[in-house]
């Protein structure tokens, strides 16, 4: 019982500083209750909850699908699709997406939700920048290190596109 309190407080006082409360559409101490439990043990194993880390504190948070804060202090898969505002542009919306490489193959395969965060055979996840064309092609079109400076080359290319400073983790939204 005493690792189920420690571990409910460690993620709590993580949750404090890595979570966008105000973008919650459940309520939080709910939400709690009924999930997070069973996130935890898809996770890990109970034999393994002494073990249970800020890492996992993380894994938890994505399994939850929580607005997890995206600052580049941690490895938050990211996927944001936005219309261009630039009419007669040849792309009709841009995208935003976390990808990585395989260091192994050295492959670029996107970071997604599902992904570990902390797996140890891809690279650090950076942000691929795509226009999206009027059939949905994808054309790749520079990539950057942090969501701050992949914004910043969006709205040099797309004057007047709304993107939040500080966003939070969302999959396919077309929110920032």
């Amino acid at each position: 019982m005493r690792e189920v309190m420690r571990i409910a407080n460690q993620f709590e006082k993580w949750a404090c500083e890595h979570i966008e409360f105000n973008e919650l559409r459940d309520v939080w101490p709910y939400l709690l209750e009924e999930k997070f439990g069973k996130a935890c043990l898809v996770l890990l194993m109970p034999s393994a909850l002494m073990q249970f880390e800020d890492r996992d504190c993380l894994r938890v948070a994505l399994r939850l699908r929580l607005p997890v804060i995206i600052d580049g202090r941690l490895p938050v898969p990211f996927d944001l699709i936005l219309p261009n505002p630039i009419a007669g542009s040849g792309f009709r919306e841009f995208r935003i997406q976390t990808i990585r490489n395989s260091l192994e193959h050295r492959h670029v395969v996107p970071f997604v939700p599902d992904d570990d965060p902390f797996d140890e055979e891809f690279d650090v996840p950076y942000f691929g920048i795509y226009g999206v064309d009027a059939t949905g092609e994808l054309e790749h079109i520079a990539d950057r290190g942090t969501y701050a400076d992949a914004s910043q080359l969006l709205q040099n290319l797309a004057p007047g596109i709304s993107m939040k400073a500080s966003p939070v983790f969302f999959v396919n939204a077309e929110k920032s």
